[in-house]
């Protein structure tokens, strides 16, 4: 059988290491706490809790807050590819 995604609308931000991208994380997205690992200073990982366990991201994944407030992390090729830009 062949099946559909369903169409839903999802909140998401793309992680950068800006102050600006921070806030929305916490602010907008709901994040908290948003934990930023700069044990790398170059390669700055976020750090997220989600229903399969902690998962890391880079610059340029995209955090995503679900249907029922859970978040996950989904690298940009893929993100692009699946969801495009709602009306407000």
């Amino acid at each position: 059988m062949r099946y559909r995604k369903k169409p839903l609308v999802i909140e998401a931000v793309k992680f950068e290491d800006t102050d600006e991208c921070l806030m929305a994380l916490s602010d907008d997205l709901g994040l908290d706490p948003v934990r930023v690992d700069y044990a790398d200073r170059d390669n700055p990982i976020i750090k997220i809790d989600t229903l399969e366990g902690e998962m890391t991201g880079r610059v340029g994944d995209y955090v995503i807050k679900g249907i029922r407030g859970e978040f996950y992390l989904c690298k940009a090729d893929i993100f692009e590819a699946t969801y495009e830009a709602a009306e407000e």
